[in-house]
């Protein structure tokens, strides 16, 4: 199941490789109102494809998707995303665990360290994160331990969030836990926030590295507009926080991302050469001043320790 938005560019290569890798699943697509060549390709490469009108958001597709097929087994992928094996290993590993994903490499099939598969965040890295720290000093201790830099990347066995560009889905799970949360829009976190909620639930993830695929990288991010990524960002980024972690770590995630946006909207006003990193900051701003005014106790459920 792939969710597209503008990907003409990279469907067809997609389809390809999985009808070469995987030919007994089924491809749909779920197209977020691309105005480019996308539907056209994919329904040119055999996929079912489902025509939103609107952008609905990553996880109002996925979820979309998951409604469009029968199959007891879904493996959510990018677009940008070729398999190079066949996924018989994920699908023996969501039968066991409920969750499995594969090795995401570069063309050159180097692996994705650090993106392929995570921790999930604490209040610590989603901080560091915010503050630029794991940028400027990558090997810290909360970004090896969240990047799973501490192991290697064919390391097979439980680990806590894979990358939604790759990750198979038992179809009563997502039924269980009612889908990915829609409210993480358009993007960013969905993923995060819905296996955090498998495994609280008690099911496990299993990383099977033999799986791969290669990625190549920036396409989803690079069809959310310029002006809005930060926005979208901070936003998911806070909703995470809200809903799993303590009040303190809450807190703190909130100081920090305060604190993160200025040097952010500095550094983006060089790159981009214009005030449009300071309209969106001035943006975060109000949107962080309404955050923290109505952020109740409810919205916040505790969780992982600050």
């Amino acid at each position: 199941m792939i969710v597209t938005h503008n990907s003409g560019g990279v469907i067809e290569g997609c389809l390809e490789a999985l009808a070469k890798m995987a030919p007994e699943v089924s491809p749909v697509v779920v197209d977020n109102a691309s105005t480019d060549v996308s539907v056209g390709r994919a329904r040119r490469a055999g996929a079912e494809v489902v025509a939103n009108g609107e952008n609905r958001g990553f996880a109002a597709a996925v979820n979309q998707g998951f409604r469009t097929t029968a199959a007891d087994f879904v493996l959510v992928m990018n677009p940008d995303v070729c398999l190079s094996t066949s996924v018989d290993g994920l699908v023996r590993a969501a039968v066991e665990n409920g969750l499995s994903a594969g090795q995401l490499t570069d063309s050159g099939g180097r692996p994705q360290t650090g993106f392929t598969i995570r921790r999930l965040p604490t209040a610590a890295s989603l901080s560091f994160e915010l503050l630029g720290i794991n940028r400027l000093w990558r090997n810290n201790p909360v970004n090896r331990r969240y990047r799973y830099l501490d192991r290697g990347p064919g390391e097979a066995g439980f680990v806590e969030q894979p990358a939604g560009a790759f990750l198979m889905i038992r179809r009563d799970i997502w039924e269980k836990l009612g889908g990915l949360d829609e409210g993480f829009h358009p993007v960013w976190f969905e993923d995060v926030d819905f296996c955090r909620r498998a495994l609280d639930a008690g099911y496990r993830i299993e990383y099977v590295p033999e799986v791969k695929a290669v990625h190549e990288g920036g396409h989803s991010v690079s069809q959310v507009p310029v002006g809005c990524r930060t926005r979208y960002w901070y936003g998911s980024l806070l909703r995470y926080a809200g809903k799993h972690l303590r009040p303190s770590g809450y807190w703190a995630v909130w100081l920090a991302a305060v604190t993160g946006a200025i040097p952010r909207m500095a550094a983006g006003m060089i790159h981009d050469k214009s005030l449009r990193p300071a309209t969106a900051v001035l943006e975060i701003f109000r949107s962080l001043g309404r955050r923290k005014h109505s952020s109740p106790a409810g919205q916040i459920r505790t969780g992982q320790d600050a």
